[in-house]
């Protein structure tokens, strides 16, 4: 299936709570996103997005939270591809791929996140840090412009 967002150019930006009901629901406003732009529900950039953006908003949930702040999710639509940034309030608590254990419970979501995204990094803000993740369409990823930048 050949896909293609319809909007380049377009952002869909949205503050949740730093709940685990907050990064269930930035994964699936995010996939409805994504369908209002022309990239159907079910096809691969969906599914690679809604697994990118759950994990971000888990890690920003868990490793993120700051009582009383939400964390953002924003979503930028390109000529190639997509800018998925997920934003919280903790600078201090960076992200960090995890040494891979076949019988870790937990630690594997950056691997993913690195697996579906083209690149992947984490940029500082005022207030706590923006991980981002640029997502292809076909075999090309558009540029985009570093968070902060």
């Amino acid at each position: 299936m050949n896909v293609e967002i319809t909007l380049a150019g377009a952002e869909f930006v949205q503050r949740f709570s730093s709940t685990h009901r907050g990064a269930r629901l930035a994964r699936r406003l995010a996939v409805h996103q994504l369908d209002e732009w022309g990239v159907p529900y079910g096809s691969e950039l969906s599914d690679d997005v809604a697994v990118i953006v759950a994990e971000l908003a888990a890690n920003a949930v868990v490793h993120g939270c700051v009582p009383g702040r939400d964390f953002e999710l924003r979503l930028t639509a390109g000529a190639g591809g997509l800018r998925i940034e997920v934003s919280d309030a903790r600078r201090e608590r960076r992200p960090e791929l995890c040494a891979e254990a076949i019988d870790a419970e937990a630690g594997r979501g950056l691997r993913l996140v690195e697996a579906l995204a083209a690149k992947w990094g984490v940029a500082e803000r005022v207030v706590g840090k923006t991980v981002w993740a640029d997502v292809a369409i076909g075999n090309q990823c558009g540029e985009f412009a570093r968070p902060g930048t």
